[in-house]
């Protein structure tokens, strides 16, 4: 009985943090908040280029006035991902003033206390968080943790195509959720 209940617990787990990434009311926010992923020296890599994109089609289409870029640096990485991020959003026509940046953060949590930090440093009062759509439940759960109103705004083309890489995302974010939950 007990395995039939986990069984099912997961499963429902599983489904709603597949079905919350794919949630995007349309609203709009103050600003976007870009969860940081790796960089390839001064390129972003195809993650982080997809959720770049995402973000710079939500600001010019009005839907959020700035976009707030997240992540440090990685193992021996001579740019931290959110400089990686800002000289990509430059050379798309984001103008400086509507980029703000922090150099610390190495993992989701610390994205987004540093986003929240970042929002109320600048008076933003809410945010759409872009990420892939299965990193967001737990992202925007944390940003509720931290206080401050955060909705999801998944990328359009992640570079997770299979059906396995999806799967794989999903268990390793059911984890992840739980191991933050519980911590």
């Amino acid at each position: 009985m007990l395995g039939i209940l986990l069984t099912a617990y997961s499963g429902w787990q599983m489904w709603n943090i597949h079905r919350f990434g794919h949630e995007d009311d349309g609203s709009k926010a103050d600003c976007a908040i870009v969860l940081g992923a790796a960089a390839y020296h001064d390129k972003p890599s195809p993650v982080l280029k997809a959720r770049l994109d995402h973000a710079i089609s939500l600001y010019k289409s009005g839907r959020v006035g700035a976009i707030l870029l997240t992540g440090g640096f990685g193992k021996g990485a001579d740019y931290a991902e959110s400089e990686v991020a800002l000289n990509y959003c430059l050379k798309q026509g984001v103008p400086k003033k509507d980029l703000f940046l922090e150099t610390n953060s190495k993992t989701t949590e610390q994205n987004i206390m540093e986003a929240n930090k970042m929002m109320s440093e600048s008076g933003f009062q809410n945010a759409l968080i872009v990420s892939d759509p299965w990193h967001l439940k737990r992202a925007c759960d944390m940003a509720a943790h931290y206080g401050f109103d955060a909705k999801p705004s998944a990328t359009k083309n992640s570079r997770y195509k299979s059906d396995e890489s999806k799967i794989n995302f999903i268990w390793r974010e059911f984890y992840k959720l739980h191991l933050w939950r519980f911590n």
